[in-house]
This record gives structure tokens, C-alpha cells and sequence, in this order.
């Protein structure tokens, strides 16, 4: 007997070693489904600018820079600050050009500027007017 996973190819099933991307299992075929029912109804693309896969991608790309600087501070978000003195210190305003079209992302600073994020590399990202 086949069910829809079976008809998965390797190559389309998540990565491994990605935090929750193989977890979800079921339901988050049954969001996506419902994701994509509704944004054809409503005649949102999928990709491209206000596409649908543009919010996730956002989200995806903001958490794990935050998580950059985290790991560069060596401390939280609203800690106190250590011996350098080096803190968070507000967001830049960046569009990064991605397969699902550009995602406009607030990129952390720390005060002393040391911090270069991996994820998205200054050089890969366009400054947005404000």
C-alpha cells in the first residue's frame, strides 16, 4: 500500500540535522497544503514579492542571524553586556536576493561593529533606503 510519503523522492524530503525539519511530519504537509489552497484562492503567488514563501523565508533568515550574534556576544539578547563592553546594538535594513524572489531583512549590529554575519554576508545583501 502507498501513501503520499512514499511517493517523496529523497532528493524533496527535508534535511536532516535541521532543527524540526524532519519533526513535523504530517501536519506540516497538511499547512502547507492548506497554505497553498489559500493562496490560490486569494491569487497570492507563491513566489516573487508578497509571494507566500516570502513571510517564512523572513522568519527563517531573522532568527538565525539573531542567533549569529548571539553566538558572536557569547550571550542574550538584553544581558548584561562583559568585559568589552559589546552589545546589541540595533538592526541595519538589508534586501537579499533569494530563489523565491528578495526578502527585505533587519540585520543585527553589535556597538562595536565586529560582528559579520555568515548567513547572509555583507557583501551579498543591498542596503534599502529607509
Amino acid at each position: 500500500m502507498s501513501t503520499q510519503t512514499d511517493a517523496v523522492s529523497d532528493a524533496e524530503r527535508p534535511a536532516k540535522g535541521i532543527a524540526g525539519a524532519d519533526r513535523c511530519g504530517s501536519r506540516c504537509g497538511e499547512l502547507a497544503e492548506q497554505l497553498v489552497a489559500q493562496a490560490g484562492e486569494r491569487g497570492i503567488a507563491l513566489t516573487g514579492p508578497g509571494g507566500l514563501l516570502s513571510g517564512p523565508t523572513k522568519q527563517v533568515l531573522q532568527t538565525a542571524l539573531e542567533a549569529e550574534l548571539t553566538e558572536h556576544l557569547g550571550r542574550q539578547y538584553g544581558e548584561p553586556s562583559g568585559p568589552g563592553g559589546n552589545v546589541h546594538n540595533g538592526r541595519s535594513a538589508k534586501a537579499v536576493r533569494t530563489e523565491i524572489g528578495d526578502v527585505r531583512i533587519q540585520v543585527p549590529r553589535d556597538r562595536h561593529g565586529s560582528f559579520e554575519p555568515v548567513l547572509v554576508p555583507v557583501d551579498q545583501a543591498n542596503m534599502l533606503a529607509d
